[in-house]
């Protein structure tokens, strides 16, 4: 079963060392996402509609909002994947214009390959992780040196606007934003798409098409990331009892949100909250 081994997390957003041995159902997330393989058999993910392939030598990037999943072939063998979901506003430290790495198409390739210095910093980065012998410090310094070096690598960063400007250029339906807008505040109650859709004013077809359009994720994928993304939250900055977290998310059983969580983080719950607190703990002050 697929599992998390290491998980770091803070301002940056999170990375995660995860022992993949099964699929992932198709999501998505509000993080600048690079997949690079760390050790095992060679694999792929789907973006959008396109098999990336993923490869000592190559690296996934996929943007935020845009939808991938995991296509494990479940007659190869265990793949580690360096997985980084990184925020941002904590990009935006080192260029302004890099927060756009939080709208679509910052990342114009999907599938790219490495250069040996990315190819080193990335492994750098997994053994460091893996070892728990460095400091927070210096592992965010890591992570900081391979962003930097994928983003002037695989991006056209000096004719990027300010995320200001990009936002601005999404064209996005007000009645769409309203619906956002009560997705967000309350991810639990808001799976009658149904319902959503009648108090947009929209048939359930309109309303999905025009919701597609302007988020590029379907409504499900983009409710389901916020679930996600707030059972992450909850799970490595809280300590409530998975079974709470399962009920505050509105799962009408814990096994519910196990599964839901493993098919989307690639890790049942326990798993993730305990490579996490392995991290903590077994990094030095």
């Amino acid at each position: 079963m697929s599992d998390a081994l290491r998980i770091a997390h803070g301002q940056f957003g999170r990375v995660a060392l995860l022992d993949m041995d099964a699929p992932l159902v198709r999501h998505a997330h509000p993080h600048c996402h690079v997949l690079i393989k760390a050790e095992g058999a060679d694999t792929q993910f789907m973006v959008r509609s396109w098999f990336a392939p993923l490869t000592g030598e190559n690296a996934v990037l996929i943007n935020a909002w845009e939808p991938h999943h995991y296509a494990h072939d479940l007659k190869r063998p265990r793949t580690i994947i360096l997985a980084l979901y990184i925020e941002p506003q904590w990009l935006g430290q080192f260029r302004s214009n890099w927060t756009a790495s939080g709208t679509p198409g910052f990342f114009e390739r999907t599938c790219v390959g490495l250069t040996s210095r990315i190819r080193r910093l990335a492994d750098e980065m997994a053994v460091s992780l893996a070892e728990g012998a460095e400091t927070a410090a210096v592992q965010e310094a890591r992570l900081s040196a391979l962003m930097i070096a994928v983003i002037e690598r695989f991006t056209k960063w000096q004719r990027i606007g300010t995320s200001l400007r990009e936002i601005a250029r999404l064209d996005v339906d007000r009645r769409i934003r309203r619906a956002v807008s009560e997705m967000r505040q309350d991810p639990a109650e808001r799976g009658d798409m149904a319902s959503l859709a009648r108090r947009a004013g929209l048939s359930r077809a309109h309303f999905f098409r025009l919701f597609e359009r302007s988020t590029h994720v379907s409504p499900r994928v983009f409710l389901n990331m916020l679930r996600l993304e707030r059972g992450v939250s909850e799970l490595l900055d809280g300590t409530a009892p998975i079974t709470t977290i399962s009920e505050r998310l509105g799962f009408s059983a814990p096994p519910h949100f196990t599964r839901f969580f493993r098919d989307h983080a690639g890790a049942p719950p326990s798993g993730f909250r305990a490579a996490a607190e392995r991290q903590i703990n077994e990094t030095p002050g």
